[in-house]
Protein backbone atom coordinates (compact mmCIF):
# COMPACT_ATOMS: atom_id res chain seq x y z
CA UNK A 1 0.00 0.00 0.00
CA UNK A 2 1.22 3.23 -0.47
CA UNK A 3 0.88 6.85 0.56
CA UNK A 4 -1.84 9.12 -0.93
CA UNK A 5 -0.75 11.30 -3.43
CA UNK A 6 -1.99 14.86 -4.43
CA UNK A 7 -3.00 13.27 -7.62
CA UNK A 8 -4.60 10.57 -6.02
CA UNK A 9 -6.21 12.85 -3.54
CA UNK A 10 -7.76 14.66 -6.32
CA UNK A 11 -5.85 18.05 -6.39
CA UNK A 12 -3.97 17.28 -9.82
CA UNK A 13 -0.73 18.07 -8.89
CA UNK A 14 0.81 21.48 -8.53
CA UNK A 15 -2.21 23.53 -7.86
CA UNK A 16 -3.15 20.99 -4.97
CA UNK A 17 -3.07 23.13 -1.99
CA UNK A 18 -4.22 22.53 1.57
CA UNK A 19 -7.16 25.35 2.07
CA UNK A 20 -6.98 28.58 3.82
CA UNK A 21 -7.93 29.19 7.23
CA UNK A 22 -11.83 30.50 7.42
CA UNK A 23 -10.64 33.73 8.75
CA UNK A 24 -14.47 35.18 9.24
CA UNK A 25 -15.19 32.24 11.14
CA UNK A 26 -12.37 31.66 13.68
CA UNK A 27 -13.41 35.55 14.28
CA UNK A 28 -16.73 34.90 15.09
CA UNK A 29 -15.67 31.40 17.15
CA UNK A 30 -13.22 34.28 19.24
CA UNK A 31 -16.30 36.34 19.62
CA UNK A 32 -17.81 33.73 21.13
CA UNK A 33 -15.03 32.66 23.48
CA UNK A 34 -14.73 36.74 24.56
CA UNK A 35 -18.68 36.50 25.06
CA UNK A 36 -18.46 33.82 27.74
CA UNK A 37 -15.49 35.14 28.97
CA UNK A 38 -17.22 38.86 29.69
CA UNK A 39 -19.68 36.68 30.83
CA UNK A 40 -17.59 35.17 33.70
CA UNK A 41 -16.09 37.86 34.87
CA UNK A 42 -19.34 40.43 34.97
CA UNK A 43 -21.27 37.40 36.71
CA UNK A 44 -18.50 37.15 39.35
CA UNK A 45 -19.27 40.83 40.08
CA UNK A 46 -22.98 40.41 40.92
CA UNK A 47 -23.82 40.91 44.28
CA UNK A 48 -25.47 37.73 46.27
CA UNK A 49 -27.66 38.53 49.06
CA UNK A 50 -27.77 36.90 52.52
CA UNK A 51 -31.47 35.75 51.60
CA UNK A 52 -30.69 34.08 48.36
CA UNK A 53 -30.96 30.96 48.19
CA UNK A 54 -28.19 28.33 47.31
CA UNK A 55 -27.93 29.13 43.67
CA UNK A 56 -28.40 32.69 44.03
CA UNK A 57 -28.82 35.60 41.47
CA UNK A 58 -24.61 34.19 39.69
CA UNK A 59 -25.92 30.91 38.47
CA UNK A 60 -27.63 32.00 35.42
CA UNK A 61 -24.44 34.15 34.19
CA UNK A 62 -22.61 31.77 34.64
CA UNK A 63 -24.36 28.62 33.05
CA UNK A 64 -24.74 30.77 30.19
CA UNK A 65 -20.90 31.86 30.18
CA UNK A 66 -20.31 28.49 30.63
CA UNK A 67 -21.95 27.28 27.50
CA UNK A 68 -20.48 30.48 25.17
CA UNK A 69 -17.05 29.83 26.45
CA UNK A 70 -17.43 25.92 25.69
CA UNK A 71 -18.82 26.43 22.15
CA UNK A 72 -16.00 28.97 21.32
CA UNK A 73 -13.62 26.68 21.95
CA UNK A 74 -15.03 23.81 20.80
CA UNK A 75 -15.66 26.18 17.36
CA UNK A 76 -12.11 27.03 17.18
CA UNK A 77 -11.12 23.49 17.85
CA UNK A 78 -12.79 22.41 15.07
CA UNK A 79 -12.10 25.04 12.59
CA UNK A 80 -7.86 24.71 13.09
CA UNK A 81 -8.49 21.20 12.49
CA UNK A 82 -10.02 21.71 8.88
CA UNK A 83 -13.83 21.57 9.68
CA UNK A 84 -15.29 24.58 7.91
CA UNK A 85 -19.58 24.67 7.50
CA UNK A 86 -20.68 24.39 4.43
CA UNK A 87 -22.32 27.82 2.51
CA UNK A 88 -26.04 27.20 2.80
CA UNK A 89 -27.67 27.98 -0.50
CA UNK A 90 -29.86 30.69 0.27
CA UNK A 91 -33.20 30.96 -0.88
CA UNK A 92 -33.08 34.52 -1.55
CA UNK A 93 -29.46 35.84 -1.52
CA UNK A 94 -27.77 36.87 -4.33
CA UNK A 95 -24.16 37.19 -3.24
CA UNK A 96 -23.71 39.31 -6.48
CA UNK A 97 -25.59 42.22 -4.88
CA UNK A 98 -23.58 44.57 -2.56
CA UNK A 99 -24.49 45.76 0.93
CA UNK A 100 -27.08 48.64 0.74
CA UNK A 101 -24.52 50.26 3.18
CA UNK A 102 -26.90 53.27 3.16
CA UNK A 103 -29.29 51.21 4.54
CA UNK A 104 -26.93 49.84 7.56
CA UNK A 105 -26.05 53.12 8.54
CA UNK A 106 -29.60 54.32 8.98
CA UNK A 107 -30.21 51.25 11.41
CA UNK A 108 -27.25 52.41 13.33
CA UNK A 109 -28.26 55.62 13.09
CA UNK A 110 -31.20 54.68 15.09
CA UNK A 111 -29.68 52.83 17.53
CA UNK A 112 -27.52 55.37 18.66
CA UNK A 113 -30.38 58.08 18.65
CA UNK A 114 -32.01 55.49 20.75
CA UNK A 115 -29.18 54.98 23.55
CA UNK A 116 -29.31 58.74 23.14
CA UNK A 117 -33.11 59.14 23.98
CA UNK A 118 -33.70 56.83 27.01
CA UNK A 119 -32.42 58.89 29.75
CA UNK A 120 -33.97 62.25 29.04
CA UNK A 121 -37.19 61.04 26.93
CA UNK A 122 -37.48 57.62 28.55
CA UNK A 123 -37.55 54.19 26.96
CA UNK A 124 -40.86 54.10 25.98
CA UNK A 125 -40.28 57.47 23.57
CA UNK A 126 -36.31 56.12 22.24
CA UNK A 127 -37.88 52.63 21.73
CA UNK A 128 -40.63 53.90 20.04
CA UNK A 129 -38.33 56.06 17.74
CA UNK A 130 -36.18 52.70 17.18
CA UNK A 131 -38.73 50.77 16.05
CA UNK A 132 -40.34 53.50 13.28
CA UNK A 133 -36.36 53.86 11.99
CA UNK A 134 -36.23 50.02 11.45
CA UNK A 135 -39.14 49.82 10.03
CA UNK A 136 -38.83 52.92 7.75
CA UNK A 137 -34.75 52.03 6.85
CA UNK A 138 -36.01 48.49 6.08
CA UNK A 139 -38.53 49.82 3.32
CA UNK A 140 -41.70 49.52 5.30
CA UNK A 141 -44.81 51.49 3.75
CA UNK A 142 -46.84 53.78 4.83
CA UNK A 143 -44.73 55.46 7.63
CA UNK A 144 -47.52 56.31 10.17
CA UNK A 145 -48.15 52.22 10.34
CA UNK A 146 -45.09 52.41 11.56
CA UNK A 147 -45.12 55.03 13.98
CA UNK A 148 -48.22 53.75 15.22
CA UNK A 149 -46.58 49.68 15.62
CA UNK A 150 -43.57 51.27 16.74
CA UNK A 151 -45.50 53.40 19.79
CA UNK A 152 -48.34 50.52 20.68
CA UNK A 153 -45.03 47.87 20.71
CA UNK A 154 -43.13 50.22 23.10
CA UNK A 155 -45.79 51.00 25.37
CA UNK A 156 -46.40 46.81 25.43
CA UNK A 157 -42.78 46.06 26.20
CA UNK A 158 -42.51 48.74 29.17
CA UNK A 159 -45.89 47.53 30.97
CA UNK A 160 -44.53 44.05 30.44
CA UNK A 161 -40.96 44.62 32.07
CA UNK A 162 -42.00 47.44 33.98
CA UNK A 163 -45.50 47.20 35.12
CA UNK A 164 -45.40 43.12 35.42
CA UNK A 165 -41.84 41.90 35.68
CA UNK A 166 -40.63 45.03 37.94
CA UNK A 167 -37.89 45.92 35.92
CA UNK A 168 -36.68 49.07 36.05
CA UNK A 169 -36.86 50.74 32.83
CA UNK A 170 -37.31 54.18 32.74
CA UNK A 171 -40.46 55.64 31.80
CA UNK A 172 -39.81 59.36 30.65
CA UNK A 173 -41.88 62.47 32.11
CA UNK A 174 -44.53 61.38 29.31
CA UNK A 175 -45.64 58.25 31.41
CA UNK A 176 -44.21 59.17 35.16
CA UNK A 177 -47.38 59.28 36.49
CA UNK A 178 -48.63 56.24 35.51
CA UNK A 179 -48.65 53.52 37.53
CA UNK A 180 -49.00 50.37 35.61
CA UNK A 181 -45.70 51.49 33.21
CA UNK A 182 -43.00 52.39 36.09
CA UNK A 183 -41.22 49.53 37.66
Amino acid sequence: MTAPTAESLGGGGPHWAAPARPVGEIVFACVILSLGVVGFVAGADIRTPPSASDIGPRAFPFVVSGLLVLIGVGLIFQLLRGHVGVAEEGEDVDPSIKTDWLTVLKLVGFVIVHIVLIVPLGWPVAAAVLFFGAAWSLGAKPWWRNALTGIVLALILQFVFAGLLGVSLPAGFLLEGVTIFNG
